[in-house]
């Protein structure tokens, strides 16, 4: 596999994990009413959103592949 594809499949699961976040967030604040159910999906939410948002700026900052 070519680094270009490596690089668009990396991108892939970091818009994936952003978007998991959100719908977890979303559940966590509209949809739960348990107490420590809403902490750990919005813990959960947390880490998607840092480990996705540390992975597209790995993407953005590596820089364009030949």
């Amino acid at each position: 596999m070519s680094p270009s594809m490596q690089k668009m499949w990396i991108s892939i699961i970091g818009m994936f994990l952003l978007a998991l976040a959100m719908f977890t967030i979303y559940i966590s604040r509209y949809k739960l009413n348990n107490k420590l159910l809403k902490i750990v999906t919005s813990i959960t939410a947390w880490l998607f959103m840092i480990i996705g948002g540390i992975i597209m700026l790995f993407v953005v900052l590596t820089g364009p592949t030949s």
